[in-house]
């Protein structure tokens, strides 16, 4: 996932919501996150196990109707909670990317950073 976020033009590692690694673009003070660490908390457990998840990740996604494809796409590792209700953005647990393949991944956090990058920069990666 640090990979595809690098490759990305402009991106940078930086933090936010505190010391949240967080992947932002443009690089510098006006970058705008599009994949997010998420730290456990009670708004996302585990069904199975009633435990906090430790290892999500949240990726922005263009709109509402991008996030419910993803989400109602029974293939994909990628769900949401009543915490993200009206947010366009997706969780998915580190531990099931291994479940989509790497372009799959990388479509989705391509599509991410085109819906916080500055629209010159998207420009320029997609051509006019």
């Amino acid at each position: 996932m640090d990979e595809i976020c690098g490759g990305l033009p402009e991106t940078e590692l930086g933090t936010s919501w505190g010391d949240r690694p967080t992947w932002k673009v443009p690089r510098g003070p006006k970058g705008k996150g599009f994949v997010l660490y998420r730290a456990p908390h009670r708004s996302a457990v585990d069904p199975s196990t009633g435990e906090m998840y430790d290892d999500l990740v949240v990726i922005t996604t263009p709109t509402e109707v991008e996030k419910q494809a993803l989400v109602e796409d029974a293939s994909t590792p990628f769900f949401t909670i009543d915490h993200f209700t009206g947010h366009a953005a997706v969780l998915v647990q580190l531990s099931r990317l291994g479940e989509i393949s790497r372009d799959e991944l990388a479509e989705v956090i391509t599509e991410a950073w085109a819906a916080k990058a500055p629209k010159r920069l998207v420009r320029e990666l997609f051509g006019e």
